[in-house]
């Protein structure tokens, strides 16, 4: 079964993408949701951030508060680094079992999407048959995060500071989807046009 790597900055507007893939047969792995999954309280994941970054970055409940975490993270790139080492192995081990479990039901789907912010990093761009990138203005992508993540505008500037540049992701891309200021419709048709090409 096909593997299509998704990937762009934060803001980009990739949730937009895979939900359109989905409806013509895409199977969506969302990195980001296995990533909160496993943050969960108890798992090892947790237990190792917590004992990397401390308690404060729990909630009162003592589950991870996550705007607490990209706080201390995205205005350091080395503890960004170890976040990452953290999350990613268990990431990439249920990603490999999905990717496992998916293949089998080729009746049911068409194709597989990796949604992953760190498609390069991780190296998931070896496993995919293409990689596409989603992107859009800068000032598009820092308005995006403020109103999505109800963040203000420093916050967002140091989220972005620490992806990698949107040329690169680009330079290294099978397909472009530029999604900047255009309607559902106008983005539907970009995205179909790849996937029947």
């Amino acid at each position: 079964m096909k593997i299509i790597g998704l990937t762009g900055n934060s803001g980009s507007g990739k949730s937009s993408v895979c939900e359109i893939l989905s409806e013509y047969g895409g199977y969506i792995i969302d990195s980001d949701k296995i990533a909160h999954k496993n943050m969960r309280k108890g798992t090892d994941t947790y237990n190792e951030i917590k004992e990397a970054f401390g308690n404060d970055i729990l909630s009162a409940s003592g589950e991870i508060d996550r705007k607490k975490l990209g706080k201390k993270v995205f205005s350091d790139s080395h503890k960004l680094k170890i976040l990452n080492e953290i999350s990613l192995k268990y990431i990439l081990r249920k990603i490999s079992d999905e990717i496992d479990n998916i293949s089998k039901k080729t009746d049911k789907y068409k194709f597989i999407v990796i949604d992953a912010p760190l498609l390069i990093e991780t190296g998931l761009n070896y496993i995919s048959d293409e990689m596409w990138v989603v992107y859009a203005d800068e000032n598009i992508l820092l308005d995006r995060i403020v109103k999505r993540d109800k963040v203000d505008l420093e916050y967002a500037k140091n989220r972005l500071k620490n992806q990698r540049p949107q040329k690169e992701l680009i330079a290294l891309a099978d397909v472009i989807i530029e999604n900047g200021d255009i309607s559902l419709p106008e983005l539907k048709n970009r995205v179909l046009k790849h996937l029947k090409s």
